[in-house]
């Protein structure tokens, strides 16, 4: 019997064998720089790379996008560190870009996103230039990089010739307003310009910064920004130029370039740092004057006669947390508010004293603040945790000692043996009439002060290391410093120490003050500090969290003792 078998069908078109493999998933990345483009970028680069998956057989299952985000940092983009959350998740196989410079233009930022997707087994391509891999993304890294820089330096030239011709290259100065029609063009608000004039006048009269602001927003006058007046928008600083009292432009004479804005690679928020003086460039524009030149030179003198510049007279904390204090309920710091009748010392928010802008302002006893964090750093200290550590690292730093010296002692006395025998080999040859006694002797006589000196330190050296347990008197000694923490450092303080400042400057960064309403009168704090210092990323047994080497109480601290 004769069976007839239908042949199978040969497929010769190349398509339709991609589609019938399985068709890889694949997210697309969009991004645009500024403000200044158009909206349509981003979908116009989806358009693109989705007519790119469709060539390739690729499966869209994912978009993300940034838009109006610089491509000089990774920091901020929320959709580009969604797509690698998601990368994580394997929720797909390639990520599909316009070009490699929307990833981004940082050599560092590009090349750790292609080293994590690499290892998730996740493929980058670009539209025009296909599968990525490392050699194209040094080269692309490097091209974006130089890019962006180069862009910076063009800025800085166009807003240097803008500064030449007496226009301005940033924002709107109060006092100011621009001119319709005639970019960079500034005139006098007189309206503004009548303030600052007040404002001078009245330092120059003697009145304080904060009495001027305090008086401003009484009368509701408005400020340059923000909700209200303060010290500092009036007296500012004066390394940095800024500050109504500081700027030259009220007496006609626009100065610009004094600070440079540098982008810190682990925050990406952007830090202006001063210039030195030799690089600022100047132009003087008369017709923007607003004081006389007398006024400011007068206000100038003033401040110089108040600042106190030198170091050595700088003024030290006179409390134990000065300077560290912020108001739990506006962010702003903290300072002393006079005394009760009994001497005990009040602390208020500086925003409520200064511009009576805090929300709610509260009062606060500063020994119960004190107690609060000290109390919260003790009882940190003092856990199990933490004290095991303190061994563990005690043990470990023995140990990095003793390895020292043992190394030091095995080097001596190998030097030493080759002192000996190299002596004994000079003294054969003397004696055996081989060598030259003028040169043999005086050779002698250098090896032999060697080998004194090398005998010396090797007698002084450390003997061979023991293991050297941690005794019992000093884990005593750890808590009686602990139980003693409050009373030595807030005296030492007092009394002018600058080293127990410095101490407790060293544990806590900040101390935000809080109103506990769960009890009448009672105080919570919340203290960012730098314990990780001290005892590394193991150091937080009670609920304390590490953020980028800082530490912050989740719960904050309760002090048993009452405020107001």
């Amino acid at each position: 019997m004769l069976l007839h078998v239908k042949p199978h069908v040969r497929i010769t078109n190349a398509n339709a064998l991609k589609r019938l493999e399985k068709m890889k998933q694949a997210a697309i990345y969009a991004r645009f720089s500024t403000d200044l483009q158009d909206e349509r970028s981003i979908e116009d680069q989806v358009t693109l790379c989705r007519k790119y998956a469709e060539r390739e057989s690729l499966e869209v299952v994912a978009e993300f996008d940034d838009r109006a985000r610089s491509g000089g940092s990774i920091l901020g983009r929320d959709g580009l560190l969604a797509l690698m959350d998601k990368a994580r998740e394997r929720a797909f196989e390639v990520v599909i870009v316009e070009a490699l410079d929307r990833l981004s233009r940082d050599m560092e930022d590009l090349a750790g996103i292609h080293k994590r997707l690499s290892f998730l087994g996740i493929e980058i391509r670009a539209v025009h230039e296909g599968v990525v891999n490392t050699v194209l993304v040094g080269l692309r890294g490097l091209v974006g990089q130089l890019y962006r820089e180069d862009n910076a330096h063009k800025v800085r030239r166009g807003q240097a010739g803008r500064v030449s011709k007496g226009l301005s290259a940033g924002g709107l100065t109060y006092g100011y307003e621009s001119v319709p029609g005639d970019p960079g063009k500034r005139a006098i608000a007189q309206e503004e310009a009548e303030i600052v004039r007040r404002i001078f006048r009245e330092y120059v009269d003697g009145h304080t910064p904060r009495e001027i602001a305090h008086n401003l927003n009484a009368e509701r006058i408005d400020p340059p920004r923000g909700r209200a007046w303060n010290a500092s928008t009036i007296n500012g600083n004066i390394q940095r130029g800024n500050g109504i009292l500081n700027n030259e432009i009220y007496v006609g004479r626009l100065v610009w370039n004094k600070v440079r804005m540098v982008k810190d690679p682990d925050t990406g928020r952007r830090i202006s740092r001063p210039n030195a003086e030799n690089v600022w460039q100047t132009t003087d524009v008369p017709e923007l004057a607003i004081v006389s030149r007398e006024v400011f030179e007068a206000a100038q003198k003033r401040k110089k006669a108040r600042s106190l510049a030198h170091p050595s007279h700088q003024r030290r904390p006179r409390y134990l947390l000065s300077g560290l204090l912020k108001c739990g309920s506006c962010g702003a710091g903290m300072g002393s508010n006079g005394k009760d009748s009994s001497g005990r010392i009040r602390i208020r928010c500086s925003a409520a004293i200064e511009s009576a802008s805090c929300p709610e302002p509260k009062t606060f006893y500063l020994d119960t603040v004190e107690s609060a964090v000290l109390t919260g750093l003790a009882d940190e200290l003092r856990h199990p945790k933490v004290i095991a550590e303190y061994v563990r690292t005690y043990h470990a730093e023995r140990k990095r000692l003793a390895a020292d010296c043992d190394r030091k002692r095995a080097r001596l006395e190998r030097r030493l043996g080759e002192l000996n025998r190299e002596i004994d080999r000079v003294v054969d040859a003397i004696a055996k009439g081989l060598g030259d006694p003028a040169i043999l002797g005086p050779k002698s006589t250098v090896l032999g002060e060697e080998r004194k000196k090398v005998a010396r330190e090797l007698s002084e050296a450390t003997p061979p290391s023991e293991s050297v347990a941690l005794h019992p008197a000093m884990l005593a000694r750890y808590e009686g410093q602990l139980t003693r923490l409050q009373v030595a450092l807030a005296s030492g303080v007092r009394n002018g120490d600058s080293e127990c400042s410095e101490a407790i400057r060293d544990l806590v960064e900040t101390v935000t003050v809080f109103r506990d309403n769960s009890r009448e009168g009672g105080v919570q704090v919340e203290i960012a500090g730098r314990l990780t210092a001290l005892l590394g990323e193991k150091a937080y047994p009670n609920k304390i969290r590490g953020v980028w080497g800082k530490m912050v109480a989740e719960e904050g601290f309760e002090p048993p003792t009452q405020g107001l």
